[in-house]
């Protein structure tokens, strides 16, 4: 036991004297790279999947090294490159949402995007939510930043309007043809209403203790998640307002701080701000970026 103890200690005395700052670099970008991997996974489905390919990697290693076992060793190693083939295939969701973050990431210099008419459009949809809060009426408000949502208004109906609270109040006015579905806002103008979004797979809602979220807010998740859009929902159930960026959710929210928070997205990026832009975008659930440092409680 001792001999042991003190092969292992001269072991570990001959790998740090080999260890240079090289090294230490090449385990932090392996470190990184995992984490982030491990982040991009979080809150999916693929995560449950990713720990059973672990789990059955690890099993079938150790049998591997057993030297009783030629035909179920033979068998592995045939299967191998077959197996690795189909790992894009089973995580291709999360493969596509990691490159479109870092395509999103791509853009270092923003387009400003604050002008008279984006804070008065903000004022207008600030009013109209705050009123359909007030009397109950659901809906779902998408404003459009850095990506196109060109193919998600072409499921709805295209109005090219400008934006207006007694537009917004009328379009998800209950039993109205336009009610049930998105609004997207582009700039001043609503692009289209009655939109089908995307719902959101990542089973953030099914955690929630609560139970007064629907498809809406599961739509809201869902446009979040695969665009850099900002959502509004109002619940139809308790007239709660909550914004959603990233795939998280700020709920429970009054006029006032709607107003900031929309406000902060859609207000030109600061000097020192490029970088730490740059790595939200990449890891939303890791790095907080600048308009969500300055919102959150």
């Amino acid at each position: 036991m001792l001999n042991a103890l003190r092969d292992l200690l001269d072991s570990l005395v001959i790998i740090f004297e080999r260890f240079t700052w090289t090294d230490a670099i090449d385990l932090f970008l392996v470190t990184l790279i995992i984490y982030s991997i491990l982040m991009l996974l979080r809150g999916t489905q693929a995560m449950v999947l990713l720990r059973g390919a672990l789990l059955l990697i690890a099993l079938i290693s150790l049998l591997t090294s057993l030297q009783i076992l030629p035909a179920f060793s033979w068998l592995v190693q045939t299967t191998l490159p077959a197996l690795l083939l189909a790992i894009p295939v089973i995580f291709a969701p999360e493969i596509r949402r990691a490159l479109e973050r870092l395509g999103r990431a791509g853009a270092l210099l923003p387009a400003d995007q604050t002008d008279s008419r984006s804070q008065d459009t903000i004022t207008a949809i600030v009013t109209a939510a705050s009123r359909l809060s007030d009397r109950q009426h659901g809906a779902l408000i998408v404003l459009q930043r850095h990506d196109g949502l060109y193919e998600y208004a072409q499921t709805g109906v295209l109005m090219d309007a400008r934006v207006t609270p007694e537009l917004l109040l009328q379009v998800f006015y209950p039993n109205t043809p336009l009610h049930d579905g998105a609004a997207i806002i582009s700039g001043n103008r609503l692009v289209a209403a009655s939109c089908v979004m995307p719902l959101s797979s990542s089973g953030v809602l099914t955690r929630s203790p609560e139970r007064q979220m629907g498809l809406r807010h599961r739509a809201a998740l869902g446009i979040s998640e695969v665009s850099d859009a900002v959502a509004v929902v109002v619940s139809e159930e308790t007239g709660s307002i909550s914004v959603v960026h990233g795939g998280r959710m700020i709920r429970r929210l009054d006029a006032e701080r709607l107003e900031n928070i929309l406000r902060a997205f859609f207000r030109p990026a600061r000097a020192g701000e490029g970088l730490r832009g740059v790595l939200a975008r990449i890891l939303p659930g890791f790095i907080p970026s600048p308009q969500e440092e300055r919102n959150v409680d």
